[in-house]
Order: structure tokens, then C-alpha cells, then sequence
């Protein structure tokens, strides 16, 4: 059975220098500045490696709560999230992406969300973005409830290990 496949297309103008326009193909999504930071650019919008860590930690967050609130019925307050990306050198001298740090941090407690145990087993892997990008860029990913306790973890050195307590 062949692959479902949906395409969509945005669309660059160079404005100046590195400072490109990213116009998408939603008629009511404003336009987006990406930009280079120093020396290069200005820093006037997100560079491409902020815009891939944002895609990330966006793509995991609304899986999740797809998951609690869509899936199991579930009132979740809301979410946040912060990911940290890290820059390497190739041995070639080249950056390049060298992982992201994802922590999603829950408003409520892990004992006034139910199935969180199984939302947390199964989120990631209806992540469209995440799971791709996993197949080159390490990415770790954490979820901790309103009182900050861990209830999953997984990355590149677990696959999607389970801890919940309560």
C-alpha cells in the first residue's frame, strides 16, 4: 500500500543581506523574517537551526497534547516547552546541528491527568517532524509534571523509556 503523501509549499524573498521573507502557504499566516545572527546577519528573525529546534519542540508538544486531550478525554492546563539546540564542528571546521534538548513541562500533577503513562509510551512516535529528524540530529526528550517531577524520557540513549510515578 503505497505511502500517504500531502505537500505544501512556502515560499523565500531575500530582503537583504541574509534577512530572507518566508511567506507560507496559509492566507491568514503572517509572514515570517529569518536572519542570520553576527557577523553574518543581523539577528532580525530566527536562523534556520532556531526555526528546526522551534519545528521540534512545537511538533512533540502538540503530539502530546493531542494525546491527553483528543485521545484520552483528558482537560490538560497548558503545556510549555524549552529546547536547547547545540552547534558542533565537523572534522571539517563545518557547524552543523548537533542535538536538541526538549523538556515539555505540564501545568498539572501526573495524579490529575490519566493514561498519561500510555500518552507518554506513544506521543513521539506521531510526531511528524521529530521522528525524521532523529534519523541525523540526536534529540532527547523529557516531560515533567506541574510539580517537576520526570514522567518520561527518552533520546539516543533510551528508546522511549516510561517513568511515571504516582
Amino acid at each position: 500500500m503505497p505511502e500517504e503523501s500531502n505537500t505544501f509549499t512556502i515560499h523565500l524573498e531575500q530582503e537583504r543581506d541574509y534577512e530572507f521573507r518566508v511567506k507560507f502557504d496559509w492566507p491568514d499566516v503572517a509572514d515570517l523574517r529569518v536572519d542570520e545572527p553576527p557577523p553574518l546577519g543581523s539577528s532580525r528573525g530566527p536562523n534556520a537551526a532556531r526555526l528546526v529546534a522551534a519545528a521540534v519542540a512545537n511538533c512533540l508538544s502538540a503530539s502530546l497534547f493531542f494525546c491527553l486531550r483528543d485521545k484520552f478525554k483528558q482537560r490538560p492546563g497548558p503545556l510549555r516547552a524549552e529546547v536547547t539546540g547545540r552547534l558542533d564542528r565537523t572534522d571539517r571546521g563545518r557547524l552543523r546541528i548537533g542535538g536538541f534538548d526538549v523538556a515539555i513541562h505540564l501545568t498539572d500533577r501526573v495524579d490529575g491527568l490519566a493514561h498519561l503513562d500510555r500518552c507518554a509510551q506513544q506521543f513521539e512516535d506521531f510526531c511528524v517532524v521529530t521522528e525524521r529528524i532523529r534519523r541525523g540530529i540526536p534529540v532527547r526528550v523529557r516531560v515533567l509534571d506541574g510539580d517537576g517531577r520526570k514522567m518520561h524520557e527518552a533520546g539516543a540513549d533510551q528508546e522511549h523509556a516510561v517513568d511515571v510515578a504516582g
